[in-house]
């Protein structure tokens, strides 16, 4: 790498760090309310946090991978760390125990569409985009990334399927903890297609 590519590396490194920092700052305030553990590994907040906080360990991970395979392995490297602590924090929400957690029934949706189609109609406007954008950004770094790094996946039907079968595996893993939420075909529709569509953004990356 050239000096003064580097030094553009650095100056745009600068502001994503101190945003980072901003978002740290402001997830973790609501973790001190309550004592114990729990605030801080069983909240949207705390993944959001420890998301950020893992930040720097990732961009090493990501040095010390590409200098053990040389100038050409950055790309390669970035993709793998990036695939990874992108998706890692969407997985510890879905997973969160809700408030009937091993008490309440377990649920299960098999009808496609209906969750979809009952969001849309009887939630808020504000509700249905974060159900439905979340859904989406589940596996959005593995369908953006994966192609990438791995040439047998450099097909968006590929990474529809790989965003389905995640998706199937997550939700199962709710209905067998009895984390009191809904096991729904519709979450599959939209991590698939997310991690689809995240590929297709990616596609000029792909390993060839």
């Amino acid at each position: 790498m050239n000096p003064v590519s580097r030094v553009r590396r650095i100056a745009l490194l600068g502001p994503v760090v101190l945003l980072a920092a901003a978002v740290a700052f402001v997830a973790q305030r609501p973790l001190h309310h309550r004592a114990g553990w729990q605030p801080w590994l069983g909240t949207v907040n705390a993944a959001v946090f420890w998301s950020l906080v893992a930040l720097p360990l990732s961009a090493g991970l990501v040095w010390v991978l590409a200098r053990r395979r040389g100038d050409r392995g950055w790309g390669r490297s970035f993709a793998e760390v990036a695939m990874v602590h992108g998706t890692v924090p969407w997985v510890w929400m879905i997973l969160l125990p809700g408030p009937g957690a091993g008490v309440a029934p377990r649920r299960v949706s098999l009808l496609p569409l209906r969750d979809l189609y009952e969001v849309l109609t009887q939630g808020t406007p504000v509700t249905a985009v974060v159900q439905i954008v979340g859904n989406l950004l589940v596996f959005a770094a593995l369908g953006f990334f994966a192609p990438v790094r791995f040439r047998a996946l450099a097909s968006v039907p590929r990474m529809l399927a790989l965003g389905a079968a995640c998706s199937v595996l997550v939700e199962t893993a709710q209905y067998v903890l009895w984390l009191d939420r809904v096991s729904s075909v519709d979450d599959v529709l939209l991590n698939a297609t997310g991690a689809g569509l995240a590929a297709l953004a990616s596609r000029r990356w792909w390993a060839r």
